[in-house]
């Protein structure tokens, strides 16, 4: 017997103290070395250089009507009042490292999308309106730019509190900001679909981006953007007549995206004079979605941003929905702006190296002890797990027991197996197991949570069967954890691997005309985010839809690595149908089989599955 299987679309769019290099700055003495003291270096560090007096400086605050400044000799930042947006930011003898051109507003800054309904899309800026000194003590100065939602008067805006903080501490070659977002009892039910930080830097300056090892480049301008051929959508550009003639091909936004669990550390290089700005996210607990949710970095501005929680490549699913009288709150951050710049010797690509030492750092030293909020705790505050994660797969093993090989194990908003991907209003804690499936997660907020995992090469989510709580200073040991695949029987045939990407399958070559040098190597793990793929399918497939055959077919090279839809003119997309053919020599009609679907990824889409009748 010969089976089939149809796939129709439908049409639709931180840590020990160091020395650091650093340049001499403006408001310091001539020294070129510096004990650098960030997060958890920033008291060990302070007992040595209080025994220098007078170095590090201080930290410094001035306060006038329209701004206020804090500076500790290595770097100053300048805020409106009582608004909060970064305005300037003067490092390494350079005035602002912003954008100048911008107005105040559109230099450095925190906003939120949001609706009343499923349709609005809302920009909230998230100004303060009052200003408070929260500490300031020479080691550390934390400040707060705040608005309270009052429902007599601001009822067309987003109903939420807002605390946004920044904090400065001595010897500290950068600067630290988080945001306590609230809703109390009673308040009007609201959508919030992103919640970003950004900082637009000087475009005569910052030309050169990294994101990771194997993604850094020289970037456009806005300039070339402006001049260029705007494409399917407004973010996509094919640069025709850009500045640097090497870039003649298509910038987007979201070719730069990258996974939650690979975003640490991203940023921007300026060569003359040599200076490192950098984004670094030392924790990813207060973020949407789990490790594997995808989400934009920096950008051609230049841009660099900090994303909190977004809708990007889930679409509504991921949003935060707040029902009427819904009462919440969460602290977003700390994130870390750390600024660097070479010894005279060195070359300015050291920066990078540099950038991910100190995100390392951060890392080590999360949670953090320094933040002055009691919305965060403090290490002895928090609890932490630990346990063996294994499989049990009696068609793969009999009754062996499999280890979770570098098996995903985190803890979220209790739910069901897999309820994690949409869940966006708590805190989630994720580790990779390592080659026997132990995991430990450490820094867990006091809450409930549930349990969760997945095994790359073993189809399914895992889920705890209890819930579990963490209390302060709690150290829950589990042992071991028996997953069980969930099956009918034995695997008859298997199209790619159960890993939650599409890796191994078959990513074209995009079109000369668009195809982007960061991409352009054969083996670029990330040669998917090339544009315009989506035209090659209907080139590869003219006059059919792919057909596999198991047992005949690669999945390597047979298997588009996206169903994508079929453009019939400008404006109108056709669904694809494609067939699976798969042999089926001894059929026992008094039994069961399952066909088990993994998807990557899906966004506006309709994904239908027929078995033999192609049409319904």
């Amino acid at each position: 017997m010969m089976g089939s299987v149809s796939g129709k679309t439908k049409g639709g769019t931180r840590s020990n103290s160091r020395l650091l290099l650093v340049c001499v700055m403006a408001m310091a003495v001539d020294l070129t070395l510096l004990t650098h003291c960030c997060a958890e270096s920033h008291g060990k560090a302070r007992k040595s250089y209080e025994q220098v007096e007078g170095w590090p400086p201080a930290v410094n605050l001035s306060v006038s009507n329209k701004h206020v400044v804090m500076d500790n000799g290595i770097l100053k930042v300048t805020w409106t009042v009582p608004g909060g947006q970064v305005v300037g930011i003067h490092y390494a003898g350079v005035d602002n490292l912003l954008e100048t051109v911008n107005k105040e507003s559109n230099r450095g800054y925190w906003d939120i999308v949001w609706g009343k309904t499923r349709s609005d899309s809302i920009t909230y800026s998230m100004i303060g309106s009052s200003f408070k000194i929260i500490r300031e003590d020479g080691n550390q100065t934390e400040i707060s730019f705040s608005s309270r939602w009052n429902p007599a008067t601001d009822s067309p805006s987003l109903p939420v509190n807002v605390d946004k903080r920044y904090i400065m501490l001595r010897g500290c070659s950068g600067f630290y900001s988080y945001a306590i977002l609230e809703r109390e009892e009673g308040w009007p039910k609201a959508n919030i679909y992103q919640i970003r930080a950004v900082f637009k830097l000087h475009g005569d300056m910052f030309h050169y981006m990294a994101i990771s090892d194997d993604r850094q480049r020289f970037m456009p301008t806005p300039r070339d953007r402006e001049a260029g051929q705007v494409l399917d959508y407004k973010e996509a550009v094919l640069l025709t007549d850009p500045s640097n003639p090497h870039l003649r091909e298509v910038d987007d936004k979201y070719q730069y995206s990258s996974d939650y669990k690979d975003s640490k550390v991203h940023g921007w290089i300026s060569f003359n004079p040599p200076i490192g700005f950098w984004m670094i996210m030392p924790s990813n607990e207060f973020r949407s979605a789990g490790p594997v949710k995808q989400d934009l970095t920096s950008h051609a501005g230049p841009t660099t941003l900090a994303m909190f929680h977004s809708a990007h490549y889930a679409g509504l699913d991921v949003m935060m929905e707040f029902e009427e009288g819904e009462s919440w709150k969460k602290v977003f951050g700390p994130f870390f702006i750390y600024l660097n710049c070479p010894s005279e010797n060195e070359d300015a690509h050291m920066l990078w190296r540099d950038a991910k030492k100190q995100m390392s750092e951060e890392v080590q030293s999360w949670p953090y002890e320094f933040p002055s909020s009691e919305d965060f705790p403090k290490g002895d505050q928090r609890g932490s797990i630990e346990g063996q994660l294994l499989v049990h797969d009696r068609y793969i093993a009999n009754n062996a027991l499999l280890s979770g090989r570098f098996a995903w194990v985190g803890l979220a908003h209790p739910g069901e197996p897999g309820s994690w991907q949409t869940e966006a209003k708590g805190y989630q804690y994720w580790t990779k197991a390592d080659s026997n499936g132990n995991f430990t997660i450490e820094g867990v907020r006091e809450g409930n949570y549930s349990l969760y995992a997945w095994v790359p090469g073993h189809l399914g989510d895992y889920k705890f069967a209890n819930e579990i709580s963490i209390t302060p200073g709690l150290k829950i040991k589990l042992g071991n954890l028996i997953y069980q695949p969930s099956r009918n029987g034995p695997t008859l045939w298997e199209i790619g691997i159960p890993d939650r990407t599409a890796a191994e399958f078959y990513v074209p070559d995009p079109d000369k005309k668009y195809e982007s040098e960061l991409y352009a190597q054969g083996d670029s793990s990330d040669r998917f985010r090339q544009y315009g793929l989506w035209k090659r399918y209907a080139e590869l497939y003219p006059d059919h839809d792919l057909v596999y055959t198991v047992g005949v077919s690669n999945f390597s090279q047979d298997w588009f690595f996206a169903q994508v839809t079929r453009q019939i003119s400008s404006t109108a997309f056709k669904g694809t149908t494609w067939q699976i053919i798969f042999p089926m020599d001894d059929v026992q009609p008094s039994k069961s089989y399952t066909l088990q679907i993994a998807l990557a990824s899906a966004m506006a889409s309709d994904l239908q599955v027929r078995f033999n009748i192609p049409q319904g």
